[in-house]
């Protein structure tokens, strides 16, 4: 019986020794944080997504969003290069999560002193990850160019 139970703690010593990762053992370097921004041409488009409780107090009471770790909210504006200021369009997304279920986003305009963006807000689950498809049209500009990106969101 102890000759057993020497050979278990031998072979799990073996077993933990090798999991471990040796004194020049590579360590992986984190995923680089996705673009938070795309230029189009002769535009740039800011894109970002995070939870509501994220926003300011007053943020959210100016602009009447609920403050809430199951609420995450896209936030999109235009750039004009030459100008380097904010400019309208039409913006519109589709918003998805991966098991390929629709979320409803209805984004609108937002202007505030001389920034103009566009918002738009849709439930989520804890580590729920949505991918979004934007279409922009800068006014004046004949065409939409798509932006896509994901996110995953962590409500716990």
């Amino acid at each position: 019986m102890r000759t057993i139970k020497k050979t278990i703690a031998v072979l799990s010593l073996g077993v933990l020794s090798a999991c471990s990762p040796g004194e020049n053992a590579e360590v992986p370097e984190a995923e680089p944080a996705g673009s938070s921004h795309v230029d189009i041409g002769g535009h740039v488009v800011h894109f970002s997504a995070q939870t509501t409780d994220n926003l300011a107090l007053e943020v959210a009471q100016t602009y009447n969003i609920s403050r809430n770790p199951y609420s995450a909210m896209l936030t999109v504006s235009i750039i004009d290069e030459s100008t380097n200021r904010s400019v309208s369009g039409d913006v519109s997304v589709k918003t998805v999560n991966l098991t390929g279920q629709m979320k409803d986003v209805s984004m609108r305009r937002i202007q505030d002193q001389e920034a103009i963006y566009y918002i738009g807000v849709t439930d989520v689950a804890n580590m729920e990850t949505l991918i979004f498809d934007i279409s922009v049209r800068p006014d004046g500009v004949d065409r939409s160019s798509q932006v896509r990106f994901k996110r995953q969101f962590y409500t716990n």
